[in-house]
């Protein structure tokens, strides 16, 4: 690897070019001491200075104090960030309010550092290296005079990745407090043309929808105010020229790395400038920095692909796959599960559940997982939420005796928990109901029947932290599933003052991390799954404690199709899982084959959600050759490069497909939703495979040159059934 500098400072333009052999950014020091965008995008050898934004006296638009150039105004040019108060009238990235109650700043260029490799964010989840030469990072420091505080800005280029990295702190060296009312991990202006804004909206088991908008003046916001990513609004968003499709064109993807309430917001103002601001929600959000404090925003990560959205796609699932994820399990493969709960609900006990554990056993599923039900005294959901203790009826020997039974049949032993939250009719109610989020004088909002804890404060993880401990210590668990099935209200904190209950939401969410980084650094050989209510808080910031998550409640295989290809967008296959579900399904009530829900659940972790001892002895052998086949296939789908073929929003079809990094070996998913008299002849063509080599098709030994593959493609067979799945396997000579 050459371990030549990637950013490099021009002291005759006054610009900062971040480089690798991929892209450029490129951000220079105006007038004023004002930090400006010049250019991001495809590699360029050297920046000559020339992207300054042209001087034009623009009305209405006012100039820097001090200045009679009536030609430059911050209102006008192209900026890295803004903040409010400074004459910018378009959206800022930062409100300040100091302590004389005004809102304005004006920060200008102080200084710079240039360093090997990447800083840790304390007590955020961020990209990391595993070796200083594989990043350079530049931090400008920008100050504002009058009340001493430095916005220090931090971007981090990879050697051998599309991606720039960037955050923001804020560092108060005055003498009195001020209040962050607003503070946007990263801002960018971009220049005049068409583009287009994608964005990932949905709801409850209708997770990640693609959603493609042209970018229009005024400002358009994506945004969570939930508490959580939330399954309405995920935290990733992509800027693409118009004419950028899957394949080919030009493309931005901005994926925020926290786990809380978020916004991104796009701006097209009245010269066609765009700006774009990604950072933690602003509403309800008031932080205070003391004299001498600071604070941390966290990270958002920006990957540029000149190849299309699966081009910028695959270089955010690397980077997320292999720096964003810690767990011993990031490059293993995942065990295929059974879980209990579309089974059995909460009506079980150790009994009726050995039966299911047999089956799994004789049907080659490597791990059984017992979902909600099994502590406190719960039988339904209106109970025991914060009593992590076994329910003896259920387990009258214990869970250990169950899990020795599990283990004695060589399968693994999952388990679920939802530790953030709390019931009324609980223990931990009875003895701490300050424990809980609620608004003094006010009565509490519940949802599902349950509450939610308050993760900010130091005594409330404690309490979580040791009941989980002593399941742990006391029972062989080698999966958790960690469930959070509401959102946040009854926004206060009992341990803060009235100036400072604007902390609540961020607190919760820090306290969250600790707890998440305290649990998995103490049991490491635990493999984490995260869910919320399905793909509630599927986001880049919980794969840094949890390296898979639960993709949506919804396990319908049609509407799986859409869900798994708008996650696919901005998430790593190997991070989400799908299973197969009972038809009809409890979601939808629609009826598919056995054979497709296999094919659309082993398009990524794949495992089962069903009563396995209800099932038809054919339905039963069904099952283990398609177990057997996903362990051949599961090293390719779960750490392959990925691409989406045929979108379902935009039609009948839908398609995707997996590379081995050797390009020796192909997996292609085909589906065919409604059935059709009359069919067209579909054609079906793939895509980065090696145009030189010749693949053979597993199933009927029918060769083709990998540019025939690509370029003249294959007739797809007309099969008259609705809801039909095709899985192609193609293996180099």
């Amino acid at each position: 690897m050459t371990q030549g500098n990637l950013i490099d400072f021009d002291t005759k333009t006054q610009s900062f070019h971040l480089h690798n052999d991929d892209i450029s950014y490129v951000l220079g020091i105006e007038a004023g001491g004002v930090l400006a965008h010049l250019y991001y995008g495809q590699r360029i050898k050297q920046y000559h200075g020339h992207l300054k934004s042209p001087r034009l006296d623009r009305g209405f638009s006012g100039n820097l104090p001090k200045s009679s150039d009536r030609t430059y105004s911050l209102d006008a040019i192209l900026r890295e960030y803004s903040y409010e108060g400074d004459g910018d009238f378009r959206t800022p990235a930062l409100v300040v309010r100091q302590a004389d109650g005004s809102r304005s700043a004006f920060f200008k260029y102080q200084d710079y550092t240039i360093s090997d490799g990447k800083p840790t964010l304390a007590g955020l989840p961020a990209t990391y290296v595993v070796d200083e030469h594989e990043a350079q990072t530049l931090t400008v420091n920008l100050v504002d005079e009058v009340s001493q505080l430095t916005l220090a800005m931090r971007y981090t280029i990879y050697r051998q990745r599309p991606v720039i990295t960037r955050s923001v702190q804020i560092i108060n060296n005055g003498e009195q407090a001020v209040h962050l009312e607003k503070i946007a991990s990263m801002m960018i202006d971009l220049p005049a043309g068409e583009k287009d804004v994608i964005s990932l909206p949905g709801g409850h088991a209708n997770e990640r929808n693609i959603n493609r908008e042209p970018i229009t003046f005024g400002t358009k916001t994506f945004q969570s105010r939930r508490g959580t990513t939330s399954h309405h609004m995920n935290n990733f968003i992509a800027i693409a020229d118009t004419q950028t499709n899957e394949f080919k064109g030009e493309v931005v993807g901005l994926s925020f790395v926290y786990s809380g309430n978020h916004k991104e917001e796009v701006s097209k103002d009245p010269y066609g400038t765009y700006r774009i601001a990604v950072g933690i929600n602003d509403d309800q959000f008031d932080w205070e920095v003391a004299a001498k404090d600071s604070f941390q925003a966290p990270e958002v990560i920006m990957t540029y692909s000149n190849t299309g959205l699966n081009g910028m796609s695959q270089a955010l699932h690397n980077l997320l796959q292999q720096r964003m994820v810690r767990s011993k399990y990031k490059n293993s493969v995942r065990p295929i599960v059974v879980n209990n709960w579309e089974a059995t609900f909460m009506d079980f006990d150790e009994a009726r559940l050995q039966p299911i554990v047999d089956e799994a056993k004789d049907m080659g599923i490597e791990m059984f997982v017992l979902d909600d039900g099994w502590f406190g005294h719960r039988d339904d959901d209106n109970t025991s939420l914060g009593d992590w203790q076994v329910l003896a009826k259920k387990f009258p020997q214990g869970l250990q005796h169950f899990a020795n039974y599990i283990h004695e049949r060589d399968l693994q032993f999952g388990i679920w928990f939802e530790p953030e939250m709390i019931s009324i009719d609980s223990d931990l109610y009875k003895n701490h109901p300050e424990y809980m989020l609620k608004v003094p004088n006010r009565t509490p909002s519940p949802s599902r029947n349950q509450f939610v804890l308050d993760i900010g404060r130091p005594e409330v993880r404690e309490n979580i932290h040791s009941q989980m401990k002593a399941i742990f210590d006391n029972t062989d668990i080698d999966y958790v599933k960690w469930d959070m099935n509401r959102n946040l209200t009854d926004i206060y904190a009992t341990d803060l003052p009235a100036s400072r209950q604007g902390e609540v939401m961020h607190r919760y969410v820090l306290g969250l991390y600790q707890l998440l980084e305290e649990l998995t650094t103490e049991y490491p050989d635990i493999l984490w799954e995260g869910c919320s209510g399905g793909g509630g808080r599927i986001d880049a910031g919980f794969m840094y404690y949890m390296p898979q998550s639960w993709t949506s409640d919804n396990t319908d295989a049609v509407a799986r199709m859409k869900i798994q290809y708008g996650t696919s967008l901005a998430y790593p296959i190997s991070s989400f899982t799908s299973h197969v579900s009972e038809a009809p399904n409890q979601q939808t009530g629609r009826y598919t084959s056995l054979q497709t829900r296999g094919a659309v659940a082993m398009s990524s972790v794949f495992g089962y959600e069903l009563d396995l001892t209800q099932m038809t002895d054919d339905e039963k052998q069904a099952v283990k050759e398609q177990v057997a086949q996903y362990k051949q296939m599961r090293q390719l789908v779960q750490y392959g490069q990925y691409s989406r073929l045929i979108d379902p929003n935009e039609g009948n079809r839908c398609a995707w497909m997996f590379v081995s990094d050797d390009k020796n070996e192909a997996l292609v998913f085909s589906f065919n939703i409604l059935s059709q008299a009359q069919p067209e002849n579909k054609m079906l063509k793939l895509v980065d495979l090696d145009a030189d080599k010749v693949y053979e098709d597993v199933a009927t030994g029918d060769e083709f040159g990998g540019d025939e593959l690509m370029h003249a493609g294959i007739y797809e067979p007309a099969v008259f059934s609705d809801f039909n799945a095709m899985i192609y396997h193609y293996k180099a000579k």
